[in-house]
């Protein structure tokens, strides 16, 4: 690489993460916009050949075809490296993308992947499904016992994986403990930074390698796009990630990078806005006589609760899970559905990260893929809802859970 670079915004050394999540990125064009622009376009034009050949060698880093270079995914990418404190990030087209740029960056037939079984479904299907056909193996191991990670690592084994919190159980794991384990066995340690995000919690300052994000919830923040997104070392993104982008295109577009870099700007106020609220309507949530067990971080009663709030800058997340009472996987399914069904302000959707809260039924939508045995190994039962807290009046959401909490 030559020291023709593309240019970075010049901030002070020393800024805090709410300036930088309003001003990293790329410096203005030649017409001075202050807010970022959004370049929608599938190339970019050369000066002669002689520079696009360098170009496409990598002798010049610029902008060359918008798969794999393109200056408003660059922007959205520094800004979410800054504030998770990453030297690099590399965006992609969705939350589950990014674990597959993941795996396909790091693993090969005969590596060995250990993982939370409390992880998203899907996650869990493209782990012991899709890559179990090429060769990779899968342990999945309790999301908050260290000694099963422990025990659970083999000579192969090449990667940590968790999310913490979980969804929807919002369990916590000790990702220091896990880096450590990782590291001590020449492995790297992925943590799913989705449900708090840098503006509550920085993997990175615990030891995590890489962080993952569907930038489609809390990012975004509003519903808008699918995004994803990994952050990392400058050396995985240029020579494990870079690479596989360029060839196979699990690319972000210019304008869904455009809407989550714009998310970015209010993440942290609106993080703990919803926090705030979450936690309301958790201390809440344990007090009604139809309500068996709140899965909450922020409530003493959370088994990690002290964990959660020391790695979560004292805050318990937007997500409350909830198991209503009635014996039997039958009666619990139709007394769940009975309480989303009764909902009037709630959306009644599997997304979560949105302005407007969200509830669903995680057993048959969001992990519903899985079999009824992973899901009980889990800890999710036919019971169980849950709320993504959002903008709303936390009172108006009370209203709205009592109207199938108190019919029942």
């Amino acid at each position: 690489m030559t020291d023709k670079k593309i240019p970075r915004v010049q901030l002070p050394d020393d800024v805090r993460l709410d300036t930088l999540a309003v001003r990293e990125g790329l410096p203005a064009s030649a017409w001075g916009e202050n807010s970022e622009a959004l370049f929608l376009t599938s190339s970019f034009v050369h000066p002669d050949a002689a520079t696009a050949a360098a170009r496409f060698a990598n002798e010049q880093e610029a902008f060359i075809y918008s798969r794999f270079t393109n200056p408003t995914v660059t922007m959205m990418e520094r800004r979410l490296a800054a504030m998770e404190g990453m030297q690099a990030c590399i965006g992609t087209a969705s939350g589950m993308s990014a674990i597959m740029l993941l795996v396909l960056g790091l693993l090969k037939a005969g590596d060995h992947v250990i993982c939370s079984q409390s992880v998203f479904g899907t996650t869990i299907r493209l782990l012991s499904g899709d890559f179990a056909k090429f060769g990779v193996e899968s342990t999945f191991v309790s999301q908050t016992d260290v000694n099963e990670w422990r025990r659970a690592v083999r000579p192969n084994t090449k990667l940590l994986f968790a999310e913490s919190p979980t969804n929807p159980l919002t369990e916590v794991c000790d990702i220091r403990a896990l880096a450590d384990i990782a590291h001590a066995n020449n492995a790297l340690l992925a943590v799913d930074n989705c449900f708090c995000t840098p503006a509550l919690q920085r993997p990175v300052e615990y030891g995590a390698d890489l962080i993952i994000h569907s930038g489609t919830k809390y990012l975004d923040g509003q519903g808008r796009v699918i995004a994803g997104a990994i952050c990392a070392s400058d050396e995985l993104i240029n020579d494990r990630f870079a690479p596989l982008m360029r060839s196979c295109g699990m690319t972000l577009s210019p304008f869904n990078a455009w809407v989550v870099l714009k998310g970015l700007e209010t993440l942290s106020i609106r993080m703990q806005a919803q926090s705030q609220r979450a936690g309301v309507l958790a201390s809440w949530l344990e007090q009604q006589a139809q309500v068996e067990r709140v899965y909450y971080p922020g409530l003493k009663s959370h088994p990690q609760h002290e964990l959660a709030m020391a790695q979560q800058s004292g805050n318990g997340g937007a997500v409350v899970s909830f198991i209503v009472r009635g014996k039997g996987a039958d009666i619990g399914r139709k007394n769940a559905f009975h309480v989303v069904d009764s909902t009037r302000v709630c959306s009644i959707t599997a997304n979560l990260g949105d302005t407007k809260t969200t509830i669903t039924h995680p057993a048959s939508t969001t992990h519903a893929r899985l079999t009824e045995e992973q899901r009980l190994a889990a800890g999710i039962t036919q019971g169980m809802v849950r709320v993504a807290v959002g903008l709303d009046d936390v009172e108006d959401i009370k209203t709205d859970l009592l109207r199938g909490l108190s019919t029942l």
